[in-house]
């Protein structure tokens, strides 16, 4: 069948790729990238014949990789940084959605453009985060836990902004409609996090008493979809539920064995994703419309580092913790490709603008881990681990 020659060269293209920028001390998420950008329909050469199916794989590799996180976290780690993330969040992010609409009224676009692009670079990809944060070791870092805070609060603006734009273009949104899917998510969610905390870790521990390996993983995978689920029935993220799901399955003794049972499964769909990234991008934009790439990636990098750095130093945070969320956040994804798409179907940005859009996420991904390369580095931290693929 097609799908299979499809996925082998999917594989084989990520493993290469992979390999390449490991050996050339980079991350490996690179190489899928440009294992992607290989195989795409957009680019000669060999290519993918349904694009489509890698992009319902890729959902999964968010998926399990907010599982893994969440089963990482521990609840009083996260109301640590409560303020930051539920105060903080909001402010950075309207500052981005500002940024936006600035550069935009000085380029001479429309209002509704320029709102639209601070939308769309507001959003940093939760999986090229979190895959950085793991690989660097610095998921339980002071840094790691507000980053991860802060980009699971964006996933849930982006429910918000998902209805907002299309009325911006139409000339009035429906406000209404955004309270009610909001709080509809919110009543749900309630109840089922309320009896999964109280559920969740006694299952599992009788599952154990099977001593099946095979039993227990598929439960906590069971638990991971079902979870992510129901949020996005609520509305909100697949991550996000996954997330919540990691989180109830932390609660349970047995949580790092699922953890590392779960890791290579998690490990495979997350190079899916990066290559399906790879595949939605037209290189053709990065010579057409290179200023407007620039314009993008200097919003990104540059603006909103100074945005984030801003934001944490305003809670008082040490620079050295604001220097690395800023750096961490620099980058778009995931949830900003499905903004993009939004404002290109409203009428809010042009075919220009949302091709820039998708080549300067490559530009900014690069540039990111180039950063968090950049930090681990630094000598006053050199007793931290090194990030996986970026050794010396």
């Amino acid at each position: 069948m097609v799908i299979f020659h499809d996925i082998a060269m999917v594989l084989a293209a990520a493993l290469l790729g992979g390999l390449l920028f490991w050996r050339i001390r980079q991350p490996p998420i690179l190489g899928y990238v440009l294992a992607g950008l290989i195989l795409s329909p957009l680019t000669p050469g060999p290519r993918i014949s349904d694009v489509h199916s890698f992009e319902v794989m890729a959902e999964a590799g968010v998926v399990l990789l907010m599982f893994s996180v969440g089963i990482e976290f521990l609840i009083p780690e996260l109301l640590r940084v409560k303020w930051v993330a539920l105060i903080g969040a909001p402010i950075g992010i309207s500052l981005s959605i500002a940024l936006g609409l600035g550069v935009g009224m000085l380029a001479g676009w429309p209002i509704t453009q320029g709102i639209a692009a601070g939308c769309v670079i507001s959003v940093a990809s939760t999986m090229v985060l979190t895959r950085l944060l793991v690989d660097c070791g610095e998921l339980a870092s002071e840094a790691g836990r507000i980053m991860v805070t802060l980009t699971l609060i964006e996933d849930i603006t982006v429910i918000v902004l998902t209805v907002v734009l299309p009325g911006l273009g139409s000339h009035g949104a429906s406000y209404g409609e955004v309270l009610w899917r909001v709080g509809k998510a919110v009543l749900l969610l309630i109840p089922v996090i309320a009896v999964g905390w109280r559920i969740v870790p006694r299952l599992l521990a009788r599952v154990e008493k099977i001593r099946s390996d095979e039993i227990s993983v598929l439960l906590a995978l069971t638990i991971c979809l079902v979870v992510a689920t129901i949020t996005e029935a609520a509305g909100l993220s697949l991550a996000l539920g996954a997330f919540m799901g990691g989180l109830l399955v932390g609660g349970s003794e047995y949580a790092h064995k699922f953890a590392e049972k779960t890791f290579p499964i998690r490990d495979a769909f997350v190079a899916v994703f990066f290559v399906t990234i790879g595949m939605l991008i037209d290189p053709q934009t990065w010579f057409s419309d290179w200023r407007l790439v620039l314009l993008i990636a200097g919003l990104v990098v540059i603006g909103k580092f100074v945005v984030w750095f801003g934001v944490v130093r305003a809670f008082r945070y040490s620079v050295d913790t604001a220097v690395r969320v800023g750096a961490g956040l620099t980058q778009i994804g995931e949830f900003s490709f499905v903004l993009a798409q939004v404002s290109r179907q409203a009428g809010l940005i042009t075919a220009g603008l949302y091709h820039a859009i998708l080549a300067a996420s490559l530009v900014t991904i690069l540039i990111n881990a180039t950063l968090v390369k950049f930090l681990r580095r630094n000598p006053r931290h050199s007793t931290a681990p090194v990030c996986a693929g970026v050794t010396e």
